[in-house]
């Protein structure tokens, strides 16, 4: 391997509107795409609390952050880190590609 992950083809820019989310699965880890005011962004769709589906919390544009739904910790979407208790590990985050008009994660 050449230190390159594998590109996961998500879906075309143009169906992923800002303030919208995709799931990705990637074999080992199901990944969140969030269009944060037009800037994608991928992190791992899983609470480092407790594992909650980060995809299906609130998404707030303005500051690229997205509460997990089951105790509302909130995420930085483009470091991982968490902002608020309980989560106090960072998820992982994940390269996006948009060349071609296409959203394409690296894994």
């Amino acid at each position: 391997m050449n230190g390159k992950g594998e590109k996961i083809e998500v879906c075309p820019v143009a169906e992923l509107e800002p303030g919208s989310v995709r799931v990705v699965e990637t074999g080992d880890v199901p990944v969140a795409v969030f269009n944060c005011e037009g800037t994608i962004l991928a992190i791992e769709d899983r609470c480092s609390h407790d594992d909650g589906p980060l995809a299906e919390g609130t998404l707030d544009q303005s500051g690229c952050t997205v509460e997990c739904p089951r105790h509302g910790s909130l995420f930085d979407l483009k470091t991982g880190q968490p902002k608020t208790l309980p989560a106090f590990q960072p998820v992982r985050t994940f390269p996006v590609d948009t060349s071609d008009d296409t959203i394409k994660v690296e894994v």
